[in-house]
């Protein structure tokens, strides 16, 4: 059984100036690999810092795909370096950096593998129930994980946006984490990579029935769009909000 899939992107500005956000796949006859990026660095230095995360890792996935969560995370040290490397001492360059949060899936095989920095996040649906989620590098996250908070308080709390990882940090400081083992996909299974600026307003109770509701990729992110909308309504500014979804299917 060849895996097949249905992709579906949105990407916009929300009540930012900039969209920082970008996002991409590649895929080969073997294997489809999936990046979303989420910038920071003021006056457009976040929009370049998630580009060039995108580019970078999908470039240098495509001249030798990996297959596993460790080499994911080798992949992801090395575009940090890139982002690093980008830098200049002054201008939009200078403190620029960027979440990351990428899927790997081997479709001759039927594995599916991540890894991810930062508050980007990875959703796995499976009949329209998530199953797993990344877990954040952020200062809430480690509050919540303490037990200091509950997960209601993350999507409201003031310090909501402090992240205690990013690509763009000096290699000895970086912290990412990856899937612990290669995972085992099913034809159905639905995958959601997205920025904050998506699941800060949508819970994960929001996100399973809208899935359950939604008949192709497109329509379930058109109405994650709305129920954003909806959200925000009355605020003049709010974050940019990316998603990326892809809807595994089969074929003899």
């Amino acid at each position: 059984m060849m895996i097949t899939f249905d992709i579906a992107i949105m990407s916009e500005p929300g009540g930012r100036e900039y969209n920082e956000d970008a996002c991409g796949h590649w895929a080969s006859d073997h294997h489809l690999c999936c990046v979303l990026a989420d910038g920071a660095g003021g006056h457009g230095g976040g929009d370049i810092a998630s580009k060039l995360a995108v580019t970078s890792l999908l470039t240098d996935f495509a001249k030798i795909p990996t297959t596993d969560g460790v080499e994911l995370l080798g992949l992801l040290r090395r575009v940090n370096q890139a982002v690093l490397d980008g830098r200049e001492p002054t201008g939009v360059r200078r403190d620029m950096h960027t979440t990351v949060v990428s899927l790997v899936i081997d479709t001759a095989q039927g594995y599916a593998d991540w890894a991810h920095c930062g508050d980007s996040r990875l959703y796995w649906f499976r009949e329209g129930h998530l199953l797993e989620r990344t877990i954040d590098h952020s200062f809430v996250q480690s509050l919540l994980t303490a037990g200091i908070i509950q997960e209601h308080e993350v999507r409201s709390h003031p310090k909501r946006s402090v992240l205690l990882s990013a690509l763009g940090s000096e290699p000895d400081e970086l912290n990412a984490s990856a899937s612990v083992s290669s995972r085992q996909v099913n034809r159905g299974d639905v995958f959601l990579l997205c920025s904050d600026g998506v699941w800060e307003h949508l819970p994960d109770d929001v996100l399973e029935h809208s899935l359950q509701q939604a008949a192709t990729p497109q329509d379930w992110l058109v109405t994650l769009k709305n129920l954003i909308s909806l959200a925000t309504s009355g605020r003049v500014r709010y974050d940019n909000f990316t998603a990326l979804t892809v809807w595994l299917q089969g074929m003899p």
